[in-house]
């Protein structure tokens, strides 16, 4: 991988794990301090000024920066939600999906707001690489909460940027799920490309994100779907990753990369159905951070987003996203410290991971090699293909 070639940064308080559905609820904030627990174990965060990644403090979003995407109402149905704990469908509040909770407006705010200092630093130039991990809530809607996400932090700091004077914005999403708010919100305009590589809504929430869903009649092409077959594996997935991501930045030429990480495309998450291992999403993490490099001057701001394997993948998934963020990779085949696995047994009786690795080789055939139309992962990415690459110029076939 290139060199950093300038400061990277982790925006991050131990009181962003307030954003807390319940303990029921499959989006447990445990995750969070895990990764960062573990991260710092292994160096990559900076410990008492040494080498790795220098924490940033999280600032709360007020209420205008939240509403240059989010409708007033939605704002005070979730500060009356987080005092009352009464539910407000109508916004989305109250849900099984997200259930209301004590104080839920400041919780959310919070990381609006450490995403927006993570742009913040790219944009100003403090820091060429910024990261919230607690990020990347990017099913909200502007007028209501959706999927675990309450105010979409991704799409804010995607309007401070713009607000900035940004006029190319590339946004890549590799979770597991549609990144149906952040397109929807910049779904007709030109200055932001979204692309979205899931599993296909046949299968999975939210139902969305099919390759001709290409934008509004402003902006078509901007918005840019894979829809992927259940099953996918690390294979496959970095198949259509590599056929489809890498040409369309390249001609687009962003200013600033954003991307969203969520790792519940990992085979052991318990809400989705491909099959990537730690080891393949690494691969997209590196691929990720080459391409900020090559396209967008190496301005790269990167958030996190689901996983639900909150002990077996998130942890040594983001850790590994941090260290490239870092721009210090670790090694795969590195033991996990033993610290960490005896605070997983401690805290929560569980066994943790002893590897960095899954153990797999995430190797791929590249596009150009052939297409077998007779293959649903080979048909989806040539739809794909199909529908976006004219509207920027790009040949569809290989």
């Amino acid at each position: 991988m290139p060199a950093c070639e300038g400061p990277a940064t982790v925006v991050f308080d131990p009181s962003l794990t307030e954003y807390d559905f319940g303990p029921a609820h499959p989006m447990s904030p445990l995750r969070v301090d895990l990764t960062m627990r573990l991260a710092a174990e292994l160096g990559v965060t900076a410990v008492g000024g040494g080498p790795g990644l220098r924490l940033v403090p999280a600032p709360v979003a007020d209420l205008d920066l939240i509403a240059t995407v989010h409708d007033p109402r939605l704002i005070e149905a979730v500060e009356r939600a987080g005092a009352t704990v009464e539910p407000d469908l109508a916004r989305g509040l109250g849900t099984d999906d997200n259930p209301v909770f004590p104080s839920m407006h400041h919780a959310a705010a919070h990381v609006v707001g450490a995403s927006v200092e993570a742009f913040r630093q790219v944009w100003s130039g403090e820091s060429l690489h910024s990261a919230n991990v607690t990020g990347g809530l990017h099913h909200a809607m502007p007028d209501r909460a959706s999927g675990f996400c309450i105010y979409n932090d991704v799409a804010v700091g995607i309007r401070h940027l713009l607000d900035q004077g940004a006029q190319r914005v590339a946004y890549v999403d590799i979770d597991v799920h549609h990144g149906d708010g952040v397109e929807r919100i910049f779904w007709d305009d030109p200055r932001v490309l979204t692309i979205s590589l899931h599993e296909t809504g046949q299968m999975l929430f939210p139902g969305t994100g099919f390759p001709d869903d290409l934008g509004g009649p402003d902006a078509v092409g901007s918005a840019v779907n894979v829809a992927l077959p259940p099953g996918t594996s690390d294979a496959g997935w970095l198949r259509a990753f590599h056929a489809v991501v890498p040409p369309l930045l390249r001609e687009f030429q962003p200013e600033v990369l954003v991307t969203q990480h969520g790792c519940d495309s990992h085979a052991d998450d318990p809400l989705a159905h491909l099959m990537l291992t730690v080891d393949g999403q690494r691969a997209a993490y590196l691929a990720l951070h080459d391409l900020a490099h090559e396209v967008a001057g190496g301005r790269w701001v990167v958030t996190g987003g689901g996983g639900y394997a909150l002990v077996e993948v998130v942890p040594r998934a983001w850790t590994h996203l941090l260290a490239i963020v870092a721009g210090r990779p670790l090694d795969p085949l590195l033991e996990t410290p033993g610290g960490w696995r005896e605070h997983v047994r401690e805290h929560l009786d569980r066994t943790a991971p002893f590897r960095m690795t899954d153990g797999r080789n995430p190797a791929y055939r590249d596009w150009r090699d052939g297409y077998d139309p007779d293959t649903w992962l080979d048909r989806a990415i040539h739809a794909t293909r199909s529908a976006a690459f004219p509207h920027h110029g790009l040949d569809p076939f290989p």
